[in-house]
């Protein structure tokens, strides 16, 4: 079965920079901003005070009433996204055969889950008591309820399950689906991430942690990976799916084609709950079993969408990693972090990073890196400073990187026959 090969057919996102695959691009091309002061809740008492929202987001442009009410965000923006994968991958679910649905699978990631809900509840629990707390509090709860509701609404029976791992969640559930179709446990497969987490008790959470921007002046500029003045990371939020394709199963039903899945590596820093090693060796461990996995040289490689969190240890220890992986090529790639103009998104980074990454090897594009003001001798490669540019992309890396020492990288290649 190994011999089978992956494509990606579908792509959907919903981000702070656009509401769909194209807005998304158009929004990289043009080095967008998604930051800005905080809608969703009064952040007056909150030491960062903006983040990157979703803006002109309706849930009832997807959902009816009772079923958006009955979701927390996380799982209202992966029903929506799915939705639109679907279409884009040339699906119907009212004429697929049984058979494929059969085959096909959700595996749709949050880092978190319901954070919003939590809050509500636990507010509930504190002032009304036990017996006012909703019923559906631990279904809008749970990280899996993604994958639940999308398998539900449109009948898919093939593996249903999510992978949890912060900010690595999107990577790790792309992976486990790309497995499954190697091995022929599914056909297809809808898979990413998804994340609602700005709300009080999230951005609270993230500031006592020390990992978030406060640069209240200026919210468009705080994302600023590997710019000498960084001084953490941007909450944001969304989700991203697609749909990953055995692919004669994909030629057959004459699908289109975005790329081919081609590699990947994951390994476990074994080194510190929220900081990333130093020196990078889990990362490393990762870049370079993904490609042994995809048979290819690190000379091959022409872009890496890279975690680049804008935080003063990670983008210096994921640099160095490169460095130690790549050689020379380190210093010749293109690189660049888009989470610059989307913030991160936790866990839906992944899959709208591996969006970003395919529709550079399409478009033959590299997305930007902005806001880059400040030279930091540590971080001295090419990350495609504050405006896109033009190269041909064959092979393309995309990495994502968890608290708790989770490594993940995958390798794309330009699809050919």
């Amino acid at each position: 079965m190994q011999d089978r090969r992956v494509v990606v057919t579908g792509m959907a996102a919903l981000t702070p920079i656009g509401l769909s695959v194209e807005s998304f691009w158009q929004g990289m091309m043009e080095g967008k901003s998604g930051a800005a002061l905080i809608t969703k809740f009064d952040a007056s008492r909150v030491a960062t005070k903006f983040a990157c929202e979703l803006k002109g987001y309706d849930p009832l442009n997807y959902l009816d009433r009772k079923s958006a009410r009955r979701m927390d965000l996380f799982a209202q923006y992966a029903m929506s996204v799915a939705k639109d994968v679907i279409k884009d991958a040339g699906l119907d679910p009212e004429t697929m055969s049984s058979e494929d649905k059969d085959d096909t699978g959700v595996m749709i990631g949050s880092g978190i889950g319901g954070m919003n809900i939590f809050e509500d509840q636990a507010l509930t629990l504190a002032n009304q008591g036990p017996n006012r707390v909703s019923p559906f509090f631990i279904p809008m709860l749970i990280p899996d309820i993604a994958s639940g509701q999308v398998s539900i609404e449109f009948g898919f029976r093939g593996p249903n399950y999510c992978a949890v791992s912060a900010c690595a969640t999107s990577n790790h559930n792309f992976i486990d689906s790309f497995m499954l179709i190697k091995e022929g446990q599914a056909e297809m497969m809808i898979v990413g991430g998804t994340e609602g987490p700005v709300c009080e008790l999230g951005v609270a959470g993230f500031n006592s942690a020390q990992a978030l921007s406060k640069r209240n002046d200026s919210p468009e500029t705080a994302s600023r990976p590997f710019d000498k003045t960084r001084d953490g990371f941007v909450m944001g939020e969304g989700a991203g799916v697609l749909v990953l394709e055995e692919l004669g199963h994909a030629v057959r039903r004459g699908a289109k084609i975005y790329a081919e899945v081609v590699g990947y590596g994951l390994s476990g820093d074994a080194y510190h709950i929220t900081a990333p090693d130093p020196e990078g060796r889990g990362a490393r461990l990762a870049m370079h079993r993904a490609l042994k996995y995809a048979g290819i040289e690190p000379d091959m490689v022409d872009y890496i969408n890279m975690h680049g969190t804008s935080t003063e240890l990670g983008d210096i220890a994921e640099t160095q990693s490169i460095k130690a992986v790549f050689g020379d090529q380190a210093y010749k790639m293109n690189l660049s972090s888009t989470k610059s103009m989307t913030g991160h998104l936790l866990g839906a980074a992944g899959a709208v990073e591996a969006i970003a990454t395919i529709l550079a090897i399409k478009n033959g594009k590299i997305p930007p890196t902005i806001n880059f003001e400040h030279s930091d001798p540590e971080c001295d490669l090419n990350y495609t400073f504050n405006q896109p540019q033009e190269r041909e992309v064959n092979y393309a890396m995309s990495n994502a990187f968890g608290f708790g020492g989770h490594n993940t990288s995958i390798i794309f290649k330009k699809f050919e026959e």
